[in-house]
């Protein structure tokens, strides 16, 4: 479950317009009046960790990513239908009947753009929606450019062999 202070946190209109101004985020967007976005800090952090970092974002917030960070994995996941949609939006119970049909409207759009990303997952059932996310992360960290830093100290230890 979310929490505030750990899965996300609240700061003033004011504070966010002057650190999207300051260039502080990964991506933001406004959505619903609203906005949202991710700090540098998260990535750093992960990075200084040697962890990935899984965010969910909506199309505009993956669009600014991968223009800042072309190297990032982009998943588009989505339900099988408009009625599944539906029918989990409702089952949630968190949204007024307008947000419902707005979000419905809006879903359409976003489905439209999913030439933008790497990956596509149809979340049919959850368990093999996290089966097929993890072996996206999987594989993605084995492409040889995210390899080289290991690949390179190998390869020092072959270098004798052609010296001589």
């Amino acid at each position: 479950m979310e929490q505030p202070g750990k899965d996300y946190y609240y700061i003033s209109r004011e504070e966010f317009e002057q650190r999207i101004a300051a260039g502080e985020f990964l991506e933001h967007a406004e959505v619903f009046g609203n906005y949202y976005g991710t700090h540098r800090s998260f990535l750093e952090r992960a990075q200084a960790e040697g962890c990935d970092l899984v965010l969910d974002i909506d199309v505009q917030g993956a669009r600014q990513l991968k223009s800042r960070i072309p190297e990032a994995v982009s998943i588009f996941i989505l339900a099988p239908s408009r009625q599944i949609l539906e029918q989990r939006l409702r089952a949630r119970s968190e949204d007024p009947e307008a947000v419902i049909n707005r979000r419905l409207r809006e879903a359409a759009e976003e489905i439209r753009n999913y030439r933008d990303y790497d990956y596509i997952v149809v979340n049919r059932e959850v368990e093999a929606s996290v089966d097929a996310l993890a072996s996206i992360v999987k594989a993605e960290r084995h492409r040889r450019a995210r390899m080289e830093k290991e690949i390179l100290p190998i390869l020092a230890t072959f270098d004798y062999l052609g010296q001589g």
